[in-house]
Order: structure tokens, then C-alpha cells, then sequence
């Protein structure tokens, strides 16, 4: 099976055959004993050929941007809502972002109580935040890797810590 180069479509290769035998494979305006070489079928389809192959490679172009600006685009609509930072879209994110976030688990060495090391959101004040009894119900071993290794512990535990934690933030940004 033959190959053929790109820019060799069926329509190219129908005009190259057209104008060859309008030229008979000489000059392509029909001059009898033509003495330019721009108008020799040879060097005429060379800069046709040359000519194609920058159409191709600027449509190759055209059609990589517009895949490109299809691949990011947020697909959301322009009217009336207007970019992705508009005020509908800025509470929508902030509303989402958490308060806090938990850096550790800790073992306090004055009380001997459980305490958690949390960052406030977009602040680097941290808070230590005493647990009080959360982390009873599970077993010692489970506790010391959590707060040594940073173990996951179960899920209800991990809920009451989150809930003690947000009660803490809260009253501490509203004070």
C-alpha cells in the first residue's frame, strides 16, 4: 500500500494532474519556448507544494488552539454571569473553605490530656485545643500511633474531634 504526504489530498492531486496536462509538463501559462522559471510546471508546483504545506501547518495551529481553549474552558456561560470570579461564584468558594486545619494530635505534658495543634484558614496563628475526653473509646495503641505516626483513627472519633475543633475556632473568631 502506497503513502501518500499529507498535503497530498485527492483535491490537490486532481488540480497537479489538471495542470499538468494543460501544461503538457512545461510552462503552465501555455507560452511557447517560455524562458521563466517561475513558470515551468516543475518549479510551479514546488512553491504549490510549499504553499500547502504552511496552510496545513497554520490550520494544524488553528485547530490545536481551538481544541486547546475547548480543553480549559469552564464551560460556563458568559451572559449574564460573567467569568469565574463573579460575586455569586466568590461566596460559593468561600463558603466552601474550611476554617481550620488540623496540623496534629498531642498529648499535653502539664494536663496529660489529649490536645489538637490546628492553623486557621488564610492565618498563621495556631491554636492548641484541648480534647478533653474524645479520643476514649479506642485503645491506647490506637491513640499513641495517631498522635505519634499521624494514624488515621475511626471515623466516629475523627467526628467528634472535627466537632470539638470547629467549636473551639468558632468561639475564637467571634471573641
Amino acid at each position: 500500500m502506497a503513502t501518500y504526504p499529507k498535503w497530498s489530498t485527492p483535491d490537490r492531486q486532481v488540480l497537479l494532474v489538471k495542470l499538468f496536462l494543460d501544461s503538457g509538463g512545461f510552462c503552465i501559462y501555455g507560452h511557447k519556448a517560455c524562458s521563466i522559471p517561475s513558470h515551468h510546471y516543475e518549479v510551479y508546483i514546488e512553491s504549490l507544494i510549499d504553499n500547502w504545506k504552511a496552510d496545513d501547518r497554520e490550520q494544524a495551529r488553528l485547530d490545536w488552539l481551538e481544541e486547546s481553549k475547548v480543553i480549559h474552558s469552564l464551560g460556563e456561560r458568559r451572559y449574564p454571569i460573567t467569568g469565574r470570579w463573579n460575586n455569586i461564584s466568590m461566596d460559593i468558594f468561600y463558603d466552601k473553605q474550611p476554617l481550620f486545619y488540623l496540623e496534629g494530635l498531642g498529648i499535653s505534658g502539664l494536663k496529660l490530656q489529649p490536645f489538637a495543634k490546628v492553623r486557621l484558614a488564610g492565618s498563621y496563628m495556631r491554636l492548641y485545643i484541648d480534647l478533653g475526653t474524645s479520643l476514649r473509646g479506642i485503645s491506647k495503641n490506637k491513640r499513641r500511633k495517631a498522635i505519634r505516626y499521624g494514624k488515621e483513627l475511626p471515623k466516629s472519633i475523627q467526628e467528634r474531634i472535627a466537632e470539638k475543633v470547629s467549636l473551639a475556632v468558632r468561639d475564637y473568631l467571634n471573641h
